[in-house]
């Protein structure tokens, strides 16, 4: 009788895991799609402080309850983080999906896990062993093929240079975070980051706010992209890594790129390369080369 609750329990995060990982995924990719709607009407730095705004009211309630663990000193890395991990990135690749299909940045969001691997061997001493030594020079040739290639005779190799930037700025946050804020609540330190984030950006959305009327779903893309894409996307992810790790929950990252460019199609009708269906194959490719142990 003991063992059945046990069985059970098992049985339920079988199944759920998968299933939330796919949900991320989706929820992720839909963000690329939210971001090339809305950025024609707001521009990039009205879009990304609303969507920072959003996502930090979303996880705002955490923060407070947690807010003894967060004294003054700790704000002195919780704010750079903020702007190297959210406010930067968040920006560059709505910049991206103004020039760019949808699925560019998703698939350039893959590098994070490469990045992130490259910047803890360059800067904190982590070892980076041969095979992601190999991976990481694959990856960047995913990089290149995207680069030059071109989509209806446009060349789209600024967008992915930005995306390339911005996942550059996700492993960077990743190993800030890692060093500088273990032991917080994750929920209320990602509410943390994302305020910093808002603050820091907000002369830029205020200089940068769009004169003429925006488009009310122009508007129901920039609330779902605070909303559900940062704020209630970042908790699903938290919450799956103190279920399952950090390593298997990354494995979201291969899901994003695939939902970023289905959502684009079928809603946007952008179409898929033969070079982003390379660039995508050589990116994730090396990122599964490298998490392997």
């Amino acid at each position: 009788m003991s063992g059945a609750p046990l069985a059970s329990a098992v049985v339920e995060r079988d199944w759920r895991t998968p299933l939330e990982l796919t949900v991320l995924g989706a929820i992720w990719g839909c963000s690329f799609l939210f971001m090339r709607v809305a950025v024609p009407s707001f521009g990039p730095y009205a879009l990304v402080e609303v969507r920072l705004l959003l996502g930090a009211l979303v996880l705002l309630p955490f923060l407070w309850q947690a807010r003894a663990q967060f004294p003054a000193r700790r704000w002195l890395w919780l704010a750079p983080i903020g702007v190297i991990n959210s406010a930067i990135p968040f920006v560059l690749f709505a910049w991206a999906a103004q020039h760019a299909p949808a699925a560019i940045g998703a698939i350039c969001n893959a590098m994070t896990v490469l990045f992130a691997a490259l910047i803890a061997f360059l800067f904190f001493g982590e070892k980076i062993g041969m095979r992601r030594a190999i991976a990481l020079l694959v990856g960047f040739a995913g990089v290149v093929v995207l680069a030059t290639a071109k989509v209806s005779g446009l060349s789209i190799g600024a967008a992915v240079i930005a995306g390339a930037l911005a996942a550059l700025l996700y492993g960077l946050g990743v190993n800030l975070v890692k060093r500088h804020m273990t032991g917080l609540p994750p929920a209320a330190s990602a509410g943390a980051t994302l305020g910093c984030a808002a603050i820091a950006l907000l002369p830029m959305a205020l200089t940068h706010w769009p004169t003429g009327p925006i488009p009310t779903v122009s508007w129901a893309c920039a609330i779902a992209l605070g909303v559900v894409c940062t704020g209630l996307a970042f908790l699903m992810f938290y919450r799956l890594i103190a279920r399952i790790g950090p390593a298997r929950a990354s494995t979201v990252t291969y899901l994003v790129p695939m939902f970023g460019a289905l959502f684009a199609w079928l809603f946007l009708g952008e179409a898929v390369t033969g070079a982003m269906v390379v660039a995508g194959a050589l990116i994730l490719g090396s990122v599964a080369a490298s998490q392997k142990r």
